[in-house]
């Protein structure tokens, strides 16, 4: 929707940036040629009455120049004032008492003289006859109420007009925002099915030839990831399943040799299957990362204080063993959102690696808490602890630090991250205090 809504805006934008560079000007400029016309009509009006007027002066028939004023008056409700030569009002129509025009300017330059729209009227003096300036003149004002009715109609009209096409335009507009948007919107699912896991294809066949070409580049591109992601996770899972049956074999066979060892290598048998034990742990370990790739189970609540006990039962003795006091402490009513079994593996992973670094007399401690929306479980050590730089390092597969124990796959870390994102979740490594790792895996809630 945002895609086809940003089109329509930019499509209606563009169409109300035409209509006004046309409706604005149109308007204007019939605007000025109503008036121009009305004062140019008023200017003839007025020399033809004053033409009427001269003729009745030179032909001594002064007694009618009344009654064609009048007349005049009447015919284009007008307000028309008649001066001699020297200025003096000869006859008026003005009903309101008012004093009469300065004509001078007319009398003086013998040219008509419009003063044009102003008060609501239109005014236009000339003089009686241009030659003969003893004539006097003749001004005659109209009210400019019909031709303002007649422009504001125009301008209601084209006002009218330009809203129709604005309305056609968004039409068309949202149209083609569909018709372009659509392809997009499709990819976008198509995008958001492939980070999920599926490999359904998007429609190459709407919209532009551009997004139709993108589609199939993109549909391409989603089967050669898919395969080549399909044959990594089949050649780990084969690799894993074919190595667990040699190895099992090799360790049976090193056990078998036992008996006949003398005890010089006794030492040396007992570091072979210890590299073989290794060996069995790192290819369990690609295993389950691989189910963990594969897996699409949904999530289910978990009571953290209920896994945490339990798997404190079992790795109990193991610190005991080692001088390590294992502590849980946190409320009893949080749950988290995690795949089926995926808790456990966590904490089997990360009690292992605290184990493995906490000094004998220390604690290894676990803790959880939540904040309505994430749940954070925290497994702390007392150990020598890891750089900034090397705790950023630490999630990634194989990667061991480089004063670590021997027998260690790298894997473990790299485990839990991918089985708390599994779940919608993240893991990251902090500094104890003063000393240690404080492992840290968010949950949903």
């Amino acid at each position: 929707m945002p895609v086809i809504r940003r089109l329509l805006l930019t499509y209606l934008s563009l169409t109300l940036v035409v209509l006004a560079g046309l409706a604005l000007p149109f308007g204007y400029v019939y605007q000025r040629g109503e008036q121009q016309h009305a004062l140019a009509q008023l200017e003839h009006d007025a020399e033809t009455l004053a033409a009427f007027i001269d003729t009745a002066l030179r032909t001594a028939h002064e007694n009618q120049i009344g009654a064609l004023v009048h007349d005049a008056a009447q015919r284009w409700t007008a307000r028309i004032d008649l001066i001699d030569a020297g200025g003096r009002p000869v006859i008026t129509t003005r009903t309101d008492g008012s004093a009469a025009p300065d004509l001078s300017r007319v009398l003086a330059s013998h040219t008509p003289v419009i003063s044009g729209i102003g008060d609501g009227r239109m005014t236009v003096a000339v003089p009686i006859h241009p030659g003969r300036p003893s004539q006097g003149a003749l001004q005659v004002s109209v009210s400019s109420a019909p031709l303002t009715a007649r422009i504001h109609q125009f301008h209601l009209v084209l006002a009218g007009v330009s809203v129709a096409v604005l309305i056609c335009g968004a039409l068309i507009a949202l149209a083609l925002a569909r018709w372009i948007g659509r392809p997009v919107r499709e990819l976008e699912r198509a995008t958001r099915r492939l980070a999920d896991g599926a490999t359904t294809p998007a429609p190459a066949t709407t919209g532009p030839p551009e997004l139709r070409r993108l589609a199939e580049t993109f549909n391409v591109t989603a089967v050669r990831l898919q395969e080549l992601i399909a044959a990594q996770r089949s050649f780990v899972g084969h690799a894993s399943h074919q190595l667990k049956t040699p190895l099992t074999a090799l360790r049976l066979r090193l056990e078998n040799l036992e008996p006949d060892i003398t005890a010089g290598g006794e030492a040396n048998l007992r570091a072979a299957l210890r590299e073989a034990d290794r060996l069995a742990t790192l290819v369990d370990t690609l295993l389950a990362m691989t189910r963990s790739e594969h897996r699409t189970t949904p999530c289910e609540p978990v009571t953290i204080s209920a896994t945490v006990a339990a798997r404190a039962a079992v790795w109990g003795p193991v610190a005991e063993d080692r001088g390590v006091t294992l502590t849980t402490t946190g409320p009893g009513d949080v749950t988290a959102q995690v795949i089926p079994g995926a808790l456990e593996q966590i904490l089997d992973n990360l009690i292992a690696n605290a184990l493995d670094v906490a000094p004998p007399g220390t604690a290894v401690t676990i803790t959880w808490h939540s904040d309505g929306a994430t749940a954070e479980l925290h497994v702390i050590d007392a150990g020598p602890g890891l750089s900034d730089e090397h705790r950023a390092q630490a999630l990634r597969p194989f990667w061991r630090a480089p004063d670590a124990r021997q027998g260690g796959t790298g894997l473990g870390l790299a485990l839990v991250e991918k089985l708390a994102e599994a779940g919608g979740g993240r893991c990251r490594l902090d500094g104890a205090e003063p000393t240690g790792i404080d492992a840290v895996v968010a949950l949903r809630t």
